[in-house]
Formats: C-alpha cells, structure tokens, sequence
C-alpha cells in the first residue's frame, strides 16, 4: 500500500515492479493523499492530517482484502459498426478504413446520404450534392 501524490502517474511503475518480483500486479492498493488532503484542505493542516490517517487506515483494509485476478487475452477482430450513411456516418466509415479497420455501414433509407443528398451544392467546394 502506497500513500502518495496521484495515482496515474505512480501506479504503472509500482504494478511493474509486483509483476517483475512476480506478484500480481493486482496487489497493489494507492492512497492520494496530496490531491485528497494536502490540496483541498490546505490551510488546516490538521484536518488535512487527520484525513490522511483515516485514508491510509481504508487503504491498508482495502490492501488486506486484494486478491490475483488472472490475466486472460483475448483476440480481437479490428471492425467496426457505423450506424447512418448520412455524411457523418460516412466520414466516420471512411476515417475508420484509412486506419485498416473494417467497416460495416448500415443505413435503413434506400440510399446514402442522408440530408446531403437533399442538397443541390455542398460548402465550401461547391460540388454538387446529388
């Protein structure tokens, strides 16, 4: 258990360190005690103090309780689900594509488009819209 400054920038390097001693990773409990007592209670260093205990002790009953949680991999399929052809939907389609990922594109209109196919010139081009 650790009582320190924010978690996001110390947590990954004290899950390492478990998991090179070959320990899970898991059993690692952080307590932010400058953002949750030092910053917000600042000018009563006291109450800051008196918080900081009572989150420590929390944090020690929490260590005692942890447990491995097994790590499991699981293949992923890189594709994606875009639901409206209309310009948005098309956009995001598109982005999607240019990254290697495939792309189903379901609209329930007949066509594509959406209000875009409604329009005679489209901004700032002025392409023709239909």
């Amino acid at each position: 258990m650790v009582a320190a400054c924010t978690p996001k920038i110390h947590e990954p390097t004290y899950r390492t360190v478990l998991q090179e001693a070959g320990l899970s990773p898991y059993y690692f409990e952080m307590v932010n005690i400058r953002e949750h007592c030092s910053f917000v209670h600042q000018d009563d260093k006291e109450k800051a103090t008196k918080k900081a205990k009572r989150l420590i002790l929390a944090g020690i009953n929490r260590a005692r309780e942890l447990e491995a949680v097994p790590r499991k991999e699981i293949p992923v399929t890189k594709a994606a689900l875009v639901i409206g052809a209309g310009i948005a939907g098309m956009n995001a389609a598109l982005d999607l594509a240019s990254q290697g990922i495939s792309v189903y594109l379901v609209e329930k209109e007949p066509t594509i488009g959406g209000k875009m196919a409604q329009l005679d010139r489209i901004f700032p081009t002025d392409d023709c819209g239909i």
